[in-house]
């Protein structure tokens, strides 16, 4: 497992002690896929759930929103009362 490569990717800077502890824990759960491949899974049906699920949705009712002033407090990029994003048209 390429830890830099996953770091890379997730945008994190890791020490030489986090690398050599991640390693560690990819390589265990590697080892415990291998594990589940070993069991014989012919007659179990797929599901997206291990229990069963109707409705899962809940009623629809209003409440009150964020402020203005909350919804914009962690905004990386702010303009006034707006977030400033990167323009993608010409």
């Amino acid at each position: 497992m390429k830890i830099d490569h996953i770091a890379r990717l997730a945008r994190l800077e890791l020490s030489d002690n986090e690398k050599e502890f991640f390693a560690q824990q990819m390589t265990n759960i590697m080892e415990y896929f291998d594990k589940l491949n070993e069991l014989d899974t012919r007659d179990v049906e797929p599901t997206s759930h291990v229990l069963s699920m109707k409705n899962i949705f809940r009623d629809d009712e209003q409440t009150p929103s964020l402020s203005r002033e909350k919804a914009l407090r962690n905004a990386p990029g702010r303009i006034d009362n707006f977030y400033r994003v990167p323009k993608i048209i010409e």
